[in-house]
């Protein structure tokens, strides 16, 4: 079949600029092929390359001496003792999850679960971050449900619990909503398995599953902006079967440990191109590919399609030629493809071969370590507007509309759908603070949690991205985790307009700011761009995905408040109103600045709450909706009532950083106190903890009234 002519129009629908491609042509000395053009496509668009991030992203904090291995593999890993190992990244799938809900999330699962088990770690725990539009939109109750069936349909189907995440409402993500999956494994830290190809003339072997046409163009589509051609798009989303996934998973960790694997890559987005490309840019190699060998699943495919196909469930490896008899016998027992496509060479080149042809005849280098990299312009968000007057009103109202909104309602509806015990290992499910897994055969912990407040990032990029990571660290360490390491998924608009520019290099300062002082390194991470439709951005929602460690389970804090526990709340209250949750679900106003973040605060008093444990009875850390919905939301999950001594709403539901509610005995309150004092951090009593009320200065409700409208207003409001 011929190939298509070049054209000014196939090179625009393609995502390349009139530059990028005059760029190609210079390397080249000569026009591209038609292949050749999708190849550069794939390898230089937004979501492959991270032309407009690169810049930045170097100036995150990446090291530390529990650091394996930081940003550049397909996950981070970090060392947790005894020889082993925790495994992570977060990625998002949000273009694909908005065409098509179910197979975007769900393949969005899968693609993160390989990212971890390439490395040569078991899959221990999920995690994802969820945003859509308004509930009123047609399309948000669709595609939270369709979402959220693809999360759990996958994840269940895998056999991986699902232990945390967050899920948010705003208008701003009514033409794209976000989809960000986290997954951790575990693994032995001297048997990490890596990308970079080594050796010449070493075969290079096809795994998992057919090639067919689904997700071609995928990556492409996802570096674009929506608007009123995105039905067009949905061929490029692609279709998952987590059966197979499972069965790939285990035959590339039995595989592993023959001494086979030279090199290993799952192939995502831009499949065949992105991960044979990357595999030998990593080993200074060139690699030659012949997609005769290519296992598909559809008549007449093209070279093209098999090169930009993502398919979902495959993997590409460079094998030790002497065992390749053992791995087959391996991939033949799982019933599963395993082809030699091709072999490294020692020229920088990527040749692909098909029918006798050679379709691209490419300098690898210049795919992927010279893309393009873009300096672009930026300007830094204006300084918030300080916050207008907020009228006083019942502070029992106020918590009734806070937890009647689908954003801070129970979101059991959503992770009662997900399987959050299987494995044996989950300690603590979602719903309470960050979820707990034991390490498997072990008295260790680890714990995970996902937060950002976009409404904080947007009015103050830096701060927001500060607290993002703060409020991270505030999860993990409430649960007497001491936190590791870092992953991001840095969601934004259009990197092009200098103002959506400014919000994400704002949140990166914050976020490498926080990181370096609370030693949570980056390990690895996603950026997002182009999340606009019809010239309309998200909200800037850079997620921080967080992992601790509990020494021993005897450490880990996790009781509840009982009846006539004080509530002690540690941290300085100020009354910060600006952006606060109370201001958007009550009085509908999302103005003033984001709270400022006190880094060395965060860590003192983080430090205090893991150092203190064995005093605190129940913990959790203030985030959105202030010491009120803290103390409610604890109350409500040991069934038992709370008086908070406070009357007015910005004591009530101010959102100053650094704090965290503790529910303790008298006896145990007085040590507290006293080594609070030792350690200069802020500590009072704020109320006690016991009936069946909850009281907020002078004004009371039933708890169990109050419960049943927070455990019933999520599903009421998406049904």
């Amino acid at each position: 079949m011929a190939e298509p002519e070049i054209t000014e129009a196939l090179i625009e629908a393609h995502g390349l600029k009139p530059d990028e491609y005059q760029r190609i042509l210079d390397l080249l000395d000569r026009a591209p092929s038609y292949t050749e053009l999708g190849i550069f496509s794939a390898m230089w668009n937004e979501h492959c390359s991270y032309k407009s991030s690169k810049k930045w992203l170097r100036t995150l904090p990446t090291e530390g001496p529990q650091v394996i291995c930081g940003p550049g593999e397909n996950a981070g890993v970090v060392d947790i003792g005894d020889g082993q190992a925790v495994v992570f990244k977060m990625e998002s799938h949000n273009h694909p999850s908005y065409i098509e809900p179910y197979q975007g999330a769900a393949t969005g699962v899968g693609g993160i679960l390989r990212d971890v088990f390439t490395m040569g770690a078991r899959p221990v725990a999920a995690m994802n971050a969820l945003s859509f539009g308004e509930i009123a939109h047609p399309k948000t109750k669709s595609l939270v449900s369709g979402v959220v069936e693809g999360i759990g349909g996958y994840g269940n189907c895998f056999g991986v619990p699902t232990v945390g995440g967050e899920v948010r409402f705003h208008p701003a993500y009514n033409g794209n909503c976000l989809v960000n999956a986290f997954a951790a494994g575990l693994a032995q830290s001297d048997s990490i398995f890596y990308s970079a190809a080594s050796g010449v003339g070493m075969p290079v072997v096809y795994l998992g599953a057919k090639t067919g046409r689904d997700g071609v163009g995928g990556a492409t589509m996802a570096s674009a902006e929506f608007d009123d051609t995105i039905e067009e798009k949905r061929p490029t989303v692609q279709v998952g079967d987590p059966f197979t996934e499972k069965r790939l998973m285990e035959a590339c960790l039995e595989l592993m440990q023959t001494g086979a694997v030279i090199s290993i890559q799952d192939m995502g987005a831009a499949g065949l191109t992105c991960s044979a490309v990357e595999m030998g840019d990593k080993g200074d190699l060139g690699v030659r590919l012949t997609l005769d060998a290519v296992p598909v699943r559809e008549d007449a495919m093209t070279a093209y399609e098999m090169m930009l196909s993502e398919s979902q469930e495959r993997m590409l490896m460079v094998l030790n030629p002497a065992l390749e008899d053992q791995a087959k016998a391996i991939f033949d027992k799982w019933d599963l493809d395993f082809a030699v496509v091709g072999e490294t060479i020692a020229e920088d080149r990527f040749i692909v071969e098909f029918r006798g042809r050679v379709m691209a005849d490419l300098p690898l280098k210049a795919l992927s370590g010279t893309a393009p990299e873009y300096d672009r312009p930026w300007v830094e968000t204006p300084a918030a507007e300080p916050l207008a007057d907020v009228p006083e009103l019942n502070p029992v109202d106020a918590l009734k509309s806070l937890i009647s909104s689908p954003n801070y309602a129970s979101k059991s509806w959503v992770w009662e759908q997900y399987d959050t015990m299987v494995m044996g290992d989950t300690v603590l499910t979602p719903g309470t603070g960050a979820g707990v897994i034991r390490v498997h055969g072990t008295d260790k912990a680890l714990a995970f949690t996902a937060d950002v407040t976009p409404r904080y990032v947007r009015a103050n990029p830096f701060e927001g991205g500060k607290q993002a990571v703060a409020e991270a660290y505030r999860n993990l360490s409430a649960r007497g985790a001491r936190p590791l390491a870092s992953t991001d998924n840095l969601n934004f608009g259009n990197p092009e307009k200098p103002e959506i520019m400014g919000q994400l290099v704002g949140a990166i300062r914050g976020i490498g700011a926080a990181c370096a002082a609370l030693d949570m390194p980056i390990v690895s991470g996603n950026v997002s761009l182009y999340n606009e439709t019809d010239g309309a951005p998200i909200l800037p929602t850079p997620t921080i995905g967080a992992v601790g460690l509990i020494e021993s389970l005897d450490a880990l804090i996790s009781g509840q408040p009982r009846d006539g526990h004080l509530a002690l709340l540690v941290g300085e209250t100020t009354g910060h109103l600006g952006q606060s949750a109370l201001l958007a679900e009550v009085f509908n106003r999302e103005d003033g600045d984001a709270p400022a973040v006190d880094l060395l605060a965060e860590q003192i008093h983080g430090q205090f709450i893991r150092d203190n444990r064995d005093l605190i009875g129940a913990v959790t850390d203030l985030a959105d909706g202030g010491l009120a919905l803290a103390a409610f939301e604890m109350a409500a999950d040991a069934g038992v009532g709370v008086a908070l001594d406070a009357e007015d709403c910005a004591t009530l539901f101010g959102e100053d950083q650094a704090r965290y509610l503790i529910a303790c005995s008298f006896d145990k309150a007085e040590a507290l106190m006293i080594a609070a004092g030792q350690s200069g951090v802020p500590l009072l009593t704020v109320g006690r903890f016991g009936g069946a009320d909850v009281r907020l200065g002078g004004v009371s409700a039933p708890l169990a009234e109050l419960t049943a409208i927070h455990q019933s207003a999520f599903a009421a409001a998406i049904r």
